[in-house]
């Protein structure tokens, strides 16, 4: 007799009512797994990195970078205007001018860490000299500074102005699609996206499908399906690491979110809500048919030591996944943010940057959501004709095609 026959409801002891057979186990993947130390460990510590991550972020947003400037006395004058103009370039950069008698003071001041950079004339123009590594901020200021005074002396010597001088050479940005402002934005917290989405369907894909390796090498999966549907247990499997990873995957938006109303770039936030929900929609649907696929993996695999070979396409396609998330762009974007399951990373970036149509969104979550299904529909065929063959790794074709 087939062993998805079985019952398809097992009695709760504790109430004397019956109860979904895939209820049971998803309960007891959601349970086994919250309260394992591990678990909470590594959910514990990512939330620490992260909100150390945007805590140093805020930190370094109101941090005042405060810099010495040494001048010999043929700089001291560009040196002035460099401290007097700093803060019109960089409101985050102070600059303390030091005066110094020559170029040998110069270079000791250096040794001994008494300036940061020494700034002095040279043949054609200015030299900015640190001791053995560059000032950036600092760099930045005195190129803006320096270019600015040079061009107005040397307007002046013309009879004209710098503004004249420049009339006309501004140049702007624009998109089509969006703006370039939000972009920016989109292309930090849509690399969150992607990581989060790879970051967890990897490692709740491994578990689940080691969680099958272990019940299959140690036969245990003989008993269950002699009480439960295959089907049930695969269900109860998926859904319990879905709801896991998504339970996860909210705490660590939750705590990016407020963490990130307290930088400089919390005007955002309100904005970061619609993508952010949308995410979750495309996560879950993407997560599902993933972790069925890991499953799969799982039960082609008769020990541990095959499922590296029985999981290599699946990982090729998350590398896909992943990759194609953070480098897509332009039409290709486009294409992708519609393909499943590679659209469960490259549309919320879309989202996130603007400019994407109402209905954009909906057609590619339904497109991923049918792929969820077909594959669910195939990894159940694959997953209940493969687990209980103990013979050795299982190929596709002979889980496709083996009796029930």
């Amino acid at each position: 007799m087939s062993t998805d026959q079985s019952p398809d409801h097992s009695p709760d002891r504790s109430t004397g009512t019956a109860e979904p057979a895939w209820l049971l186990v998803t309960r007891r993947e959601v349970v086994s797994r919250i309260t394992d130390k591990s678990f909470l460990i590594g959910t514990l510590l990512m939330v620490v990195m992260l909100v150390g991550f945007i805590g140093f972020t805020a930190w370094q947003d109101e941090r005042t970078d405060e810099v010495t400037l040494g001048a010999t006395p043929d700089a001291v004058a560009m040196a002035t205007v460099v401290q007097e103009a700093a803060p019109e370039v960089d409101d985050k950069v102070q600059v303390t001018v030091v005066e110094l008698d020559d170029a040998e003071a110069a270079e000791t001041a250096l040794t001994e860490d008494e300036v940061d950079a020494w700034l002095h004339p040279v043949d054609g123009g200015w030299e900015l000299t640190s001791e053995s590594s560059e000032q950036e901020s600092l760099t930045s200021v005195v190129e803006a500074v320096v270019r600015q005074q040079v061009l107005a002396e040397n307007a002046s010597g013309a009879g004209t102005t710098v503004e004249e001088l420049e009339a006309g050479s501004a140049v702007t940005t624009a998109f089509l699609r969006g703006d370039a402002e939000r972009a920016a934005v989109a292309e930090a917290v849509g690399f969150v996206f992607v990581f989060l989405f790879y970051f967890a369907a990897l490692i709740f894909g491994m578990q689940l499908a080691s969680s099958v390796i272990e019940e299959k090498q140690s036969r245990i999966v003989e008993i269950i399906a002699a009480a439960i549907p295959l089907r049930h247990l695969l269900a109860g499997k998926v859904l319990g690491n879905t709801a896991l990873a998504v339970i996860q995957l909210l705490i660590y938006l939750v705590v990016g979110l407020i963490g990130l109303s307290f930088t400089s770039y919390k005007s955002y936030v309100p904005a970061l809500t619609g993508p952010t929900a949308w995410f979750i929609g495309f996560f879950l649907a993407g997560f599902i048919a993933l972790a069925c696929l890991w499953a799969v993996a799982g039960s082609l695999a008769s020990r541990t030591e095959d499922l590296q070979a029985t999981s290599t396409p699946l990982t090729m396609l998350m590398l896909a996944m992943f990759f194609g998330g953070l480098s897509l762009d332009g039409r290709s974007q486009v294409i992708a943010s519609y393909i499943p399951p590679v659209s469960a990373v490259v549309m919320p970036k879309r989202i996130l940057a603007g400019g994407v149509e109402w209905w954009e969104p909906l057609l590619a979550l339904g497109l991923l959501a049918g792929f969820a299904v077909v594959t669910v529909w195939v990894g159940e065929r694959l997953y209940r004709r493969a687990l209980l063959q103990t013979g050795g790794r299982v190929s596709l074709r002979q889980a496709w095609s083996a009796a029930e």
